[in-house]
């Protein structure tokens, strides 16, 4: 199972790709996570449903020093299943 969401406020130059790379990988996930140019992060996350509800739940929180305002959030099944956790060079 996997989720890729869009989270949007106070979200980059707050440390958040690291917190969630650190957090996912503390919950047995992989996928990766990074910056868009419209300010927001953006992340996938595979693994079993427990572990990536718990994830979901603190990315809608953040680390200390984010604001998160918005989640949109889409399930589905695993398309190829990464190895690890990453922290992506941000997209366009």
């Amino acid at each position: 199972m996997q989720f890729h969401a869009v989270i949007r406020g106070r979200v980059q130059g707050v440390f958040f790709r690291a917190w969630t790379q650190q957090t996912a990988r503390s919950l047995g996930l992989v996928g990766w996570v990074r910056n868009r140019s419209d300010g927001s992060v953006e992340l996938l996350a595979q693994g079993e449903k427990d572990p990536l509800e718990e994830l979901l739940r603190l990315c809608r929180i953040g680390p200390p020093a984010a604001r998160v305002e918005d989640v949109k959030v889409e399930w589905s099944e695993e398309a190829a299943k990464n190895s690890e956790f990453l922290v992506e060079r941000s997209s366009a």
